[in-house]
């Protein structure tokens, strides 16, 4: 189990060692627009967490930090959120047809022998390594059916594993043909919708959900979100999301050998 310092803070159950995790994971996902869900699933996973525990808190930390992230990079000016802006047609079109692709996902994911479970968040974590490292350097045209069909599976992948959102979302705008900056802003507030609603399915599941992650998650998360808008504004990306990648095929790999062994 990850626990270097467990404290309780107003009643709360605070875990340092995951706040700092969620840290750096928040900072790769609002720098690339992916990487938080897709990294810290795993890793929970390889530190003994079960996946009932882990999606729910995870995708109320991100619901959190995905919303904060947004405005954030708005108001850094990576991204235009003002009303009839293309970018927030595609993040409210995204949001909305992820609706019944995490609906469906979150009552799989509740349902589902946990094993099973574990095996599909490993194979869709080695799956989005492979994608994020081969479309490094491809342009495609831009379509709105490409968009409503990425936030579909997207949404699926976010509501089974809590992650799997990010590297379908950002890479596929990229393909399409928008400006990574502008796609890791507007990633990062269709996220946070479509995580309201896998938040709200969990809430209303008779499953009794153990919401004891979320504090620490939500702290480390929110804690990265003023760094990951000064990165995106100074850095060039690139070699970010190559090491992204790499990153995420490796915790895939791993994650399907400790499952398998």
């Amino acid at each position: 189990m990850l626990e270097i310092i467990n404290i309780e803070v107003f009643g709360l159950h605070i875990i340092l060692s995951i706040i700092i995790l969620a840290f750096f994971c928040e900072l790769l996902d609002s720098t690339l627009g992916m990487g938080y869900g897709t990294t810290l699933t795993p890793i929970l996973l390889i530190f003994g967490f079960n996946p009932i525990a882990i999606v729910p808190c995870v995708l109320l930390s991100e619901l959190i930090t995905g919303l904060t992230a947004g405005f954030a990079h708005h108001k850094a000016g990576n991204v235009n959120f003002k009303v009839g802006s293309i970018h927030l047609k595609i993040a409210l079109v995204l949001a909305t047809c992820s609706i019944i692709g995490a609906i469906i996902a979150v009552f799989i994911a509740i349902n589902i022998p946990k094993l099973w479970l574990k095996i599909y968040i490993g194979l869709i974590v080695l799956i989005m390594g492979i994608i994020i490292l081969l479309t490094i350097n491809k342009t495609f045209k831009f379509s709105w059916k490409k968009i409503i069909g990425l936030g579909t599976i997207a949404a699926f992948n976010k509501g089974m594993s809590g992650g799997g959102y990010g590297p379908v979302t950002t890479g596929g705008q990229i393909l399409s043909g928008v400006n990574g900056n502008n796609a890791v802003g507007i990633t990062s507030l269709a996220e946070g919708l479509t995580c309201a609603v896998g938040v709200t399915v969990f809430l209303v599941s008779p499953e009794i959900i153990d919401w004891s992650l979320a504090p620490s998650l939500i702290i480390g998360a929110l804690l990265s979100v003023p760094f990951s808008t000064i990165i995106v504004k100074k850095l060039p990306t690139k070699a970010l999301k190559i090491s992204i990648g790499i990153l995420t095929l490796i915790l895939g790999i791993i994650t399907l050998i400790k499952i398998l062994n």
